[in-house]
């Protein structure tokens, strides 16, 4: 029955809201805390490998572009006792293949818990619809959701910097989404410039060939060099230019290993997008629209994730 009643809520355009009950325990009246939110993907518009650096990662350039109708659901009730471990987790829809201790969830709440014990037990449910794996940043989002949402919920008070140095420690893109806005990313996808662009009322559809890219993969290939124009430099051209310019490096390495992928992207400029892209190191596939235009229906295959939606 929760499975049903989260996918119910994925259809609402709500951002986060908040339930407040109360329930007789003992003949004494108890507040029970219940918040839910939906974390949101995002999409690459363009991503440059321009350095590996002497600790073996690679410093890119990107920018980080919100897809709010594409999103989980999160919901969080203070328990009504203490837990063993601080928490109960239960996970619906998407499978993942990670213990509970493991999910970047989980690890928020505890970096959270560690910084303010006073946070009580806590039930947590979650919806994955996004699909993982797929260059979106569907679980980062989920543990920066789920700071917000305790900062919220158990009144901390903390600024947005203090969740972005938190969510920080989750993950590289975990801070994008505390502000959850259009934004140029260097370093290893860690470090934010704010970035003047708006896709409003764009349309958008995001592939996801069911293949897995390991990271391994994703590198076989790539030459680190910066590009001989900016991606912020590209950004500020009209977007019908972009498929001549914006590139994302990962697509060279990765497309000749699972040439599926590639295929979406030309199914993509030949149903009319305006520009076309791998997301991240994939294997999503995202085709961007005109606000007029007719979205097509596209021939893929039964085992493909289809999303398709406007851009805020």
């Amino acid at each position: 029955m929760r499975y049903v009643f989260f996918k119910k809520l994925l259809t609402l355009q709500l951002k986060t809201f908040i339930v407040i009950s109360r329930r007789s325990a003992e003949k004494k009246l108890k507040n029970i805390f219940c918040m839910i939110t939906f974390p949101n993907c995002k999409i690459n518009l363009g991503l440059n490998i321009v350095n590996r650096r002497s600790d073996g990662y690679h410093d890119l350039e990107t920018v980080f572009y919100p897809v709010t109708g594409l999103h989980d659901a999160l919901e969080v009730t203070t328990a009504n006792n203490n837990k063993e471990k601080g928490y109960t987790f239960q996970q619906y829809g998407n499978t993942l293949d990670c213990d509970a201790d493991k999910n970047l969830v989980v690890k928020a709440y505890l970096l959270l818990k560690k910084a303010f014990p006073s946070i009580p037990s806590i039930d947590i449910s979650l919806l994955k619809h996004i699909p993982s794996g797929a260059g979106l940043g569907g679980g980062s989002a989920d543990a920066a959701f789920m700071l917000k949402l305790l900062d919220e919920l158990y009144e901390l008070h903390l600024s947005t910097e203090q969740l972005e140095q938190l969510a920080s420690q989750l993950g590289a893109d975990c801070a994008f989404f505390i502000r959850n806005e259009p934004t140029f990313a260097t370093g290893i996808g860690n470090i934010f410039s704010p970035i003047n662009i708006s896709l409003k009322d764009y349309q958008i559809i995001i592939v996801k060939p069911n293949v897995f890219v390991s990271t391994k993969e994703a590198f076989a290939y790539i030459h680190p060099q910066r590009p001989s124009v900016s991606i912020v430099d590209v950004i500020q051209s009209p977007i019908s230019e972009w498929r001549h310019y914006l590139v994302n490096d990962f697509e060279a390495s990765i497309f000749p290993q699972h040439p599926e992928i590639q295929t979406i992207k030309q199914m993509l400029y030949e149903n009319g997008a305006e520009y076309a892209s791998m997301s991240g190191s994939g294997s999503s596939v995202f085709g961007i629209f005109t606000p007029l235009a007719k979205l097509p229906q596209l021939n893929l295959s039964e085992d493909c994730f289809c999303f398709s939606g406007r851009l805020l």
